[in-house]
């Protein structure tokens, strides 16, 4: 299958995914989902195990995933924070910048061409951001001090910058380490699992009372189970997306899934401003379209 394809799929499925994570987030706290969604994708991922090939992965190559594996946890949950409090209307177009990050670092560290044209895109970006956090009655600058009062979208920004990061790594272990997707993505389902079990741990430390499935609806838990689901087959298409194609350029094909969760989720929540976000989104996601445009 062609790589756009790939990304597209990718695309759909991680859209329906934040739909139902908003959902779901209204219900139980960030980390609390995270790690039930983590427990189901790893059990999920036993059904693959016959396709790991260990024989490909190196020590190197599974301590460079761990350490990716940490910087990807620790984005989700940020974003996953930042969904629970914010309008999905005002938190996933702005992940739809990670492309601009993405470009500059893969410039750097792999030496892919950064063009004028990808500049004009970054442009777009950010002039989408303007309308999208512009509210009324408020000066010019008002809508950039969001990032400064805000901590919401200041997880939003930290969640940006270490999935730029972990977009690079990808690469460099499907690239240059020949690390299969499969087993790629079956070890960093295992390692999300025992990186978010650390993090409740911690946090239970202060919260001795609270327990992980304590009062969960049957419902909760059924979307939770479908996100996993759902979550496995995003990661996965983009996993093998990447590995054919510019990751710059993924990427920005696969954040039409932030239009496609604005258009729906948006109006299935019932968000003020409809029609200014979508296009707001559209910006973001145009200019996000365009870096890496060969």
């Amino acid at each position: 299958m062609e790589w756009y394809w790939l990304a597209l799929i990718s695309a759909m499925l991680s859209a329906f995914a934040a739909i139902m994570q908003k959902k779901v987030l209204g219900s139980i706290s960030a980390l609390r989902f995270s790690v039930i969604v983590s427990i189901f994708i790893a059990l999920f991922s036993t059904i693959l195990i016959n396709y790991l090939n260990f024989s490909a992965a190196g020590t190197a190559s599974i301590l460079i995933l761990f350490l990716k594996s940490i910087i990807n946890a620790s984005a989700f949950l940020c974003i996953m924070t930042a969904l629970k409090h914010l309008e999905i209307s005002r938190s996933l177009p702005l992940l739809a910048a990670s492309p601009m990050l993405v470009a500059l670092l893969a410039f750097i560290f792999l030496g892919e061409a950064l063009t004028l044209f990808e500049v004009f895109g970054m442009l777009l970006i950010v002039t989408g951001t303007y309308i999208l956090e512009l509210k009324k009655n408020e000066k010019l600058s008002d809508p950039f001090r969001v990032f400064i009062d805000s901590k919401y979208h200041r997880l939003i920004l930290l969640a940006l910058g270490l999935m730029s990061v972990s977009a690079v790594i990808d690469k460099l272990l499907l690239g240059k380490f020949k690390l299969p997707p499969l087993t790629f993505l079956i070890i960093q389902n295992y390692f999300f699992l025992l990186i978010f079990f650390i993090y409740w741990n911690f946090h239970k430390l202060k919260n001795k009372q609270e327990k992980l499935f304590s009062g969960l609806y049957k419902t909760t838990l059924i979307i939770i189970i479908v996100i996993a689901v759902v979550t496995i087959g995003y990661r996965w298409t983009q996993i093998e997306s990447t590995k054919l194609a510019p990751v710059g350029l993924v990427i920005s094909l696969k954040r039409l899934s932030v239009l496609f969760a604005v258009i729906i989720g948006a109006k299935l929540f019932k968000e003020e401003n409809y029609l200014r976000k979508v296009i707001a989104t559209a910006f973001i996601v145009a200019g996000a379209l365009m870096i890496y445009e060969d």
